[in-house]
């Protein structure tokens, strides 16, 4: 999400043959839940907003424009870890970085768990929404750095569903433990991370990178597995490095080529209709959602999680056999029904309608929209990402309040837009290579 980190992105990493054999070692699945604890606090981050926003505002005499000030400044530290956290991560390296997110988010949270007003509550989630930020870019290459190119996908994927099983379990626990307590049980991700990060290597990529041959191969080999022959790996990795300086040597304004538009195009409409779409609306305010609907917000918020859990594990599982692409039209053309049925039950309880109907379509459109949809990885699509979730974050409760129908209607069109432009300008990418992908998008 940094300018050079974002143009050395999980992409780059998968032009490589595979060099060593389809073999899961200790280490490297060791490696890999450690790196995931922190995608487990991002999905934590996101979502304690929904379930602490009544007890919050309860107990600290918030009013509503106070809140969303706090809701949107996780996006707002986000999008200042983003933009420097490919630096941070070439300067100190994958578990540096990830030290920095854990640091950061153990004292966010405990600033959100001592706070008595709203500056320090507002100054805890921005130190988190840097973590956030920072940990959103740095984990997966991380996962993808150290894992063989057979086991990459399905390594990279658990980053997703971790992020998933991370705002899930938010939403169940914050349904019987008061704003505080959840706010301190975010911080044993972080800890738990923290001392991980003692027991794994650094990423081999970036030793190479730095010029760290002999710590590179020992790393290599830890992850491999000692009798592992790791000779021809290690000259592709030193092939990728001399491959990623002659990228880096053209800046990021090379990006601004006319041969790019369409990689542009592409990863900045994904991220636009993702985020205006309502991404951070459902994430964020889920229970006053679902209170303003009439709607249990404990047992709807339960159900919900619960619900996208298994989504997310199906689509785990489903991603390489049917492609990227088809997800994705499920995934909006879901979002735009989603939005639709929550403008409509709405409307009907403007008409005065039965409060069963309009729970009923409330719950059913926050079930089905589906909540973690990534799009591609790169710096100025990460600003447009992180800056269209704090506008969404920061304005949702004004809206919702001047028409609770009206801007899930508008968000039902958003997403309906979405399917187009996927339909349209988007390439599968299941099954070609970084050469095939780049000349279909260059052509």
């Amino acid at each position: 999400m940094g300018t050079q980190g974002g143009e050395m992105g999980i992409p780059l990493l998968e032009e490589q043959e595979e060099a060593v054999p389809d073999r899961i070692t200790h280490m490297l699945v060791l490696s890999a839940f450690f790196a995931v604890c922190g995608s487990y606090v991002f999905g934590n981050a996101v979502s304690y907003s929904s379930p602490a926003e009544s007890g919050i505002m309860d107990e600290l005499s918030l009013s509503l424009a106070e809140y969303s000030v706090f809701g949107s400044l996780l996006t707002v530290g986000g999008l200042l870890g983003a933009l420097c956290s490919g630096k941070i991560a070439d300067l100190i390296g994958r578990r540096g970085a990830m030290w920095v997110t854990d640091v950061s988010g153990i004292i966010g949270w405990c600033a959100i768990f001592l706070s008595e007003s709203a500056w320090s509550l507002d100054l805890g989630r921005l130190l988190l929404g840097f973590g956030v930020g920072l940990a959103s870019y740095v984990v997966p290459v991380y996962v993808a750095e150290v894992t063989p190119k057979n086991l990459r996908g399905g390594f990279v994927s658990l980053c997703m569903l971790v992020i998933a099983g991370g705002m899930s379990m938010t939403y169940i626990i914050g349904s019987v433990v008061n704003w505080r307590l959840l706010a301190c049980l975010g911080i044993i991700p972080c800890l738990l991370q923290l001392v991980g990060l003692f027991l794994i290597p650094e990423s081999p990529r970036w030793l190479a990178k730095v010029g760290r041959e002999k710590d590179m191969k020992a790393a290599l080999q830890r992850l491999r597995g000692k009798n592992a022959d790791v000779s021809r790996e290690t000259s592709e990795i030193e092939g990728y490095i001399e491959t990623l300086q002659q990228v880096s040597e053209h800046g990021i304004f090379h990006t601004f080529q006319r041969k790019y538009a369409q990689a542009l195009t592409v990863g900045l409409g994904l991220m636009v209709f993702q985020q205006l779409g309502g991404l951070n609306a459902y994430g964020f305010y889920m229970s006053s959602i679902l209170e303003r609907a009439g709607a249990s917000s404990t047992a709807g918020s339960i159900t919900a999680a619960i619900v996208k859990l298994a989504a997310n594990i199906v689509a785990v599982f489903l991603m390489d056999k049917f492609g990227r692409r088809p997800l994705l039209l499920v995934s909006a053309s879901g979002a735009c029904l989603a939005g639709f049925l929550i403008g409509l039950s709405f409307l009907l309880q403007d008409y005065h309608q039965s409060t069963d109907v309009v729970s009923t379509l409330t719950f059913v459109g926050i079930v089905i929209f589906p909540m973690n949809v990534k799009g591609p990885a790169g710096s100025l699509v990460n600003l447009v990402s992180w800056s269209g979730s704090w506008l969404v974050a920061y304005t949702f409760n004004y809206f919702f309040e001047w028409s609770s129908a009206g801007v899930f209607f508008a968000f039902s069109g958003i997403c309906c837009s979405a399917v187009l432009f996927i339909a349209k300008r988007v390439p599968e990418t299941k099954g070609r290579t970084l050469e095939e992908i780049e000349a279909s998008m260059t052509s």
